[in-house]
Protein backbone atom coordinates (compact mmCIF):
# COMPACT_ATOMS: atom_id res chain seq x y z
CA UNK A 1 0.00 0.00 0.00
CA UNK A 2 3.18 2.29 -0.41
CA UNK A 3 1.50 4.01 -3.00
CA UNK A 4 -0.91 5.31 -1.56
CA UNK A 5 -1.21 8.77 -0.16
CA UNK A 6 -2.40 9.63 3.04
CA UNK A 7 -5.60 11.50 1.66
CA UNK A 8 -6.47 8.19 -0.12
CA UNK A 9 -6.54 6.92 3.13
CA UNK A 10 -8.32 9.31 4.76
CA UNK A 11 -11.24 8.97 1.44
CA UNK A 12 -11.38 5.24 1.96
CA UNK A 13 -12.19 5.63 5.46
CA UNK A 14 -14.56 8.61 5.06
CA UNK A 15 -16.43 6.15 1.89
CA UNK A 16 -16.72 3.30 4.54
CA UNK A 17 -17.88 5.58 7.26
CA UNK A 18 -20.65 7.24 5.32
CA UNK A 19 -21.60 3.39 4.14
CA UNK A 20 -21.87 2.20 7.27
CA UNK A 21 -24.07 5.21 8.84
CA UNK A 22 -26.04 5.13 6.04
CA UNK A 23 -26.70 1.16 4.94
CA UNK A 24 -29.09 -0.04 6.97
CA UNK A 25 -30.50 -2.62 4.49
CA UNK A 26 -29.25 -4.90 1.36
CA UNK A 27 -31.02 -2.17 -0.77
CA UNK A 28 -29.75 0.95 0.88
CA UNK A 29 -26.20 -0.96 0.51
CA UNK A 30 -26.32 -1.63 -3.42
CA UNK A 31 -27.59 1.79 -4.01
CA UNK A 32 -24.69 3.91 -1.97
CA UNK A 33 -22.18 1.44 -2.49
CA UNK A 34 -22.77 2.28 -6.15
CA UNK A 35 -23.56 5.85 -6.08
CA UNK A 36 -20.24 6.07 -3.67
CA UNK A 37 -17.85 4.46 -5.63
CA UNK A 38 -17.12 6.45 -8.63
CA UNK A 39 -16.49 8.95 -5.77
CA UNK A 40 -13.16 7.12 -4.66
CA UNK A 41 -12.42 5.66 -8.21
CA UNK A 42 -13.87 6.48 -11.59
CA UNK A 43 -16.54 4.69 -13.16
CA UNK A 44 -18.81 5.55 -16.06
CA UNK A 45 -21.31 2.68 -14.41
CA UNK A 46 -21.10 1.06 -11.32
CA UNK A 47 -23.30 -1.63 -10.37
CA UNK A 48 -23.56 -4.19 -7.57
CA UNK A 49 -23.81 -7.49 -9.52
CA UNK A 50 -25.19 -10.88 -7.82
CA UNK A 51 -23.91 -13.64 -9.96
CA UNK A 52 -25.83 -17.21 -9.77
CA UNK A 53 -22.86 -19.47 -10.97
CA UNK A 54 -25.12 -22.63 -11.20
CA UNK A 55 -27.54 -20.96 -13.49
CA UNK A 56 -24.63 -18.70 -15.60
CA UNK A 57 -27.04 -15.38 -14.65
CA UNK A 58 -26.94 -12.45 -13.01
CA UNK A 59 -28.70 -9.66 -11.22
CA UNK A 60 -27.93 -6.21 -10.91
CA UNK A 61 -28.89 -2.83 -9.30
CA UNK A 62 -26.97 -0.13 -11.40
CA UNK A 63 -25.29 3.24 -10.28
CA UNK A 64 -27.84 6.27 -10.15
CA UNK A 65 -28.23 7.43 -14.07
CA UNK A 66 -27.29 4.65 -15.80
CA UNK A 67 -29.67 1.35 -17.15
CA UNK A 68 -28.72 -1.92 -18.48
CA UNK A 69 -31.38 -3.07 -21.00
CA UNK A 70 -33.26 -6.07 -21.09
CA UNK A 71 -31.10 -7.25 -24.23
CA UNK A 72 -27.91 -5.95 -22.77
CA UNK A 73 -27.99 -8.48 -19.96
CA UNK A 74 -29.41 -11.32 -22.21
CA UNK A 75 -26.09 -10.79 -24.12
CA UNK A 76 -24.08 -10.80 -20.84
CA UNK A 77 -25.68 -13.97 -19.92
CA UNK A 78 -24.97 -15.34 -22.83
CA UNK A 79 -20.86 -15.17 -22.07
CA UNK A 80 -21.57 -15.44 -18.43
CA UNK A 81 -19.06 -18.37 -18.60
CA UNK A 82 -16.46 -17.17 -20.05
CA UNK A 83 -16.37 -13.77 -18.91
CA UNK A 84 -12.59 -13.14 -17.32
CA UNK A 85 -13.73 -11.98 -14.18
CA UNK A 86 -16.54 -14.41 -13.17
CA UNK A 87 -13.83 -17.05 -13.83
CA UNK A 88 -10.82 -15.70 -12.16
CA UNK A 89 -13.16 -14.66 -8.80
CA UNK A 90 -15.32 -18.13 -8.84
CA UNK A 91 -12.21 -20.00 -8.54
CA UNK A 92 -10.41 -17.73 -5.80
CA UNK A 93 -12.55 -17.70 -2.92
CA UNK A 94 -9.89 -14.77 -1.30
CA UNK A 95 -9.31 -12.96 -4.76
CA UNK A 96 -8.88 -9.47 -4.39
CA UNK A 97 -10.17 -6.96 -6.96
CA UNK A 98 -9.54 -8.05 -10.46
CA UNK A 99 -9.31 -5.91 -14.13
CA UNK A 100 -10.25 -7.59 -17.08
CA UNK A 101 -7.29 -6.53 -18.31
CA UNK A 102 -4.94 -8.41 -15.67
CA UNK A 103 -6.34 -11.72 -17.34
CA UNK A 104 -6.28 -10.58 -20.78
CA UNK A 105 -5.08 -8.26 -22.96
CA UNK A 106 -6.92 -5.20 -24.74
CA UNK A 107 -6.56 -6.81 -28.09
CA UNK A 108 -7.37 -10.11 -26.73
CA UNK A 109 -10.59 -8.48 -25.03
CA UNK A 110 -11.72 -6.55 -28.44
CA UNK A 111 -11.90 -9.73 -30.02
CA UNK A 112 -13.54 -11.57 -27.84
CA UNK A 113 -17.97 -12.01 -28.62
CA UNK A 114 -18.35 -11.14 -24.57
CA UNK A 115 -16.68 -7.52 -25.59
CA UNK A 116 -18.54 -7.24 -29.31
CA UNK A 117 -21.81 -8.39 -28.24
CA UNK A 118 -22.00 -6.85 -24.91
CA UNK A 119 -19.21 -4.31 -24.03
CA UNK A 120 -18.73 -2.37 -27.21
CA UNK A 121 -22.73 -2.19 -26.88
CA UNK A 122 -23.19 -0.29 -23.39
CA UNK A 123 -19.91 2.00 -24.79
CA UNK A 124 -17.46 -0.37 -21.69
CA UNK A 125 -13.83 -0.80 -22.41
CA UNK A 126 -12.41 -0.98 -18.82
CA UNK A 127 -13.84 -3.29 -15.75
CA UNK A 128 -13.18 -4.35 -12.96
CA UNK A 129 -14.49 -6.58 -10.15
CA UNK A 130 -14.75 -5.83 -6.19
CA UNK A 131 -15.72 -9.19 -4.71
CA UNK A 132 -17.76 -9.30 -1.23
CA UNK A 133 -18.91 -12.72 -0.96
CA UNK A 134 -18.17 -15.76 -2.98
CA UNK A 135 -18.71 -19.37 -2.25
CA UNK A 136 -19.14 -22.10 -5.04
CA UNK A 137 -22.49 -21.11 -6.15
CA UNK A 138 -22.44 -17.42 -5.61
CA UNK A 139 -20.58 -14.18 -6.27
CA UNK A 140 -21.83 -10.77 -5.39
CA UNK A 141 -19.43 -7.98 -6.34
CA UNK A 142 -18.97 -4.25 -7.21
CA UNK A 143 -18.14 -3.76 -10.23
CA UNK A 144 -16.97 -0.40 -11.89
CA UNK A 145 -16.46 0.34 -15.57
CA UNK A 146 -15.47 2.59 -18.01
CA UNK A 147 -14.29 4.04 -21.29
CA UNK A 148 -11.00 5.14 -22.53
CA UNK A 149 -8.30 4.78 -19.68
CA UNK A 150 -7.88 1.38 -17.67
CA UNK A 151 -7.98 1.06 -13.96
CA UNK A 152 -4.48 1.94 -12.50
CA UNK A 153 -2.76 -0.21 -10.04
CA UNK A 154 -3.09 2.61 -7.38
CA UNK A 155 -6.91 1.95 -8.09
CA UNK A 156 -6.83 -0.99 -7.69
CA UNK A 157 -5.00 -0.79 -4.44
CA UNK A 158 -7.72 1.69 -3.45
CA UNK A 159 -10.45 -0.26 -3.67
CA UNK A 160 -8.48 -3.45 -2.33
CA UNK A 161 -8.29 -1.13 0.61
CA UNK A 162 -12.14 -0.38 1.22
CA UNK A 163 -13.30 -4.50 0.03
CA UNK A 164 -13.11 -5.99 2.88
CA UNK A 165 -15.13 -3.16 4.95
CA UNK A 166 -17.64 -3.14 2.52
CA UNK A 167 -17.48 -7.01 2.22
CA UNK A 168 -18.32 -6.80 6.40
CA UNK A 169 -20.98 -4.31 5.88
CA UNK A 170 -22.94 -6.31 3.28
CA UNK A 171 -23.11 -9.78 5.00
CA UNK A 172 -24.03 -7.59 8.44
CA UNK A 173 -26.34 -5.66 6.29
CA UNK A 174 -28.02 -9.21 4.76
CA UNK A 175 -27.81 -10.29 8.56
CA UNK A 176 -30.39 -7.75 9.35
CA UNK A 177 -32.26 -7.63 6.06
CA UNK A 178 -36.10 -6.96 6.59
CA UNK A 179 -37.02 -6.51 3.23
CA UNK A 180 -36.79 -10.29 2.11
CA UNK A 181 -39.74 -11.40 0.04
CA UNK A 182 -42.43 -12.42 1.66
CA UNK A 183 -42.02 -16.43 2.19
CA UNK A 184 -43.94 -19.07 3.57
CA UNK A 185 -41.52 -19.69 6.66
CA UNK A 186 -41.44 -19.59 10.27
CA UNK A 187 -39.84 -17.06 12.47
CA UNK A 188 -37.10 -19.28 13.11
CA UNK A 189 -36.95 -20.59 9.49
CA UNK A 190 -36.13 -16.93 8.37
CA UNK A 191 -33.24 -16.49 11.50
CA UNK A 192 -31.61 -18.80 9.69
CA UNK A 193 -32.10 -17.89 5.89
CA UNK A 194 -31.00 -14.75 6.74
CA UNK A 195 -27.91 -16.17 8.07
CA UNK A 196 -27.36 -18.24 5.21
CA UNK A 197 -27.34 -15.22 3.26
CA UNK A 198 -25.02 -13.63 4.93
CA UNK A 199 -22.31 -16.33 4.26
CA UNK A 200 -22.37 -18.06 7.59
CA UNK A 201 -21.87 -22.11 7.80
CA UNK A 202 -24.51 -24.66 9.03
CA UNK A 203 -22.20 -24.55 12.47
CA UNK A 204 -21.62 -20.78 12.53
CA UNK A 205 -25.30 -20.28 11.99
CA UNK A 206 -25.95 -22.72 14.97
CA UNK A 207 -23.51 -20.92 17.52
CA UNK A 208 -25.35 -17.98 16.93
CA UNK A 209 -29.24 -19.28 17.08
CA UNK A 210 -28.01 -21.21 19.84
CA UNK A 211 -28.87 -24.92 18.05
CA UNK A 212 -26.48 -27.98 16.75
CA UNK A 213 -25.22 -28.28 12.81
CA UNK A 214 -28.05 -30.83 12.52
CA UNK A 215 -30.56 -28.69 13.49
CA UNK A 216 -29.61 -25.95 11.02
CA UNK A 217 -29.82 -28.77 8.49
CA UNK A 218 -33.02 -29.68 8.95
CA UNK A 219 -34.32 -26.03 9.45
CA UNK A 220 -32.42 -25.47 5.63
CA UNK A 221 -34.46 -28.91 4.33
CA UNK A 222 -37.92 -27.30 5.32
CA UNK A 223 -36.74 -24.37 3.66
CA UNK A 224 -35.86 -25.90 0.38
CA UNK A 225 -39.15 -27.97 0.54
CA UNK A 226 -41.17 -24.77 1.32
CA UNK A 227 -39.26 -22.53 -1.25
CA UNK A 228 -39.13 -25.21 -3.84
CA UNK A 229 -35.60 -25.25 -4.38
CA UNK A 230 -32.79 -27.77 -4.20
CA UNK A 231 -29.75 -25.73 -3.06
CA UNK A 232 -28.81 -22.99 -0.21
CA UNK A 233 -27.58 -21.03 -3.03
CA UNK A 234 -31.08 -20.63 -4.61
CA UNK A 235 -32.63 -20.35 -1.42
CA UNK A 236 -30.85 -17.05 -0.59
CA UNK A 237 -31.64 -15.76 -4.25
CA UNK A 238 -35.24 -16.59 -4.11
CA UNK A 239 -35.24 -14.62 -0.77
CA UNK A 240 -33.98 -11.70 -2.10
CA UNK A 241 -36.75 -12.11 -4.79
CA UNK A 242 -34.25 -12.92 -7.77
Amino acid sequence: MSDLSQQDYRDSWRLVCEMTEAASDAVSFARLGTAQLPRLVASEITTLSVCDLARNTRSVVSSPGSSISAADRAAFDRHFAEHPLVRYHATRLGGGSHRISDSMSQAEFRESALYNEYYRRIGIDHVIAVPLFVDRGLLVSFVLNRNGKDFSDRERMLLDLVREPLAALYRHALARQRGFAVLPVTLREREVLEWLAAGKTDREIGEILGMSPRTVQKHLQHIYEKLGVETRTAAVMRALGK
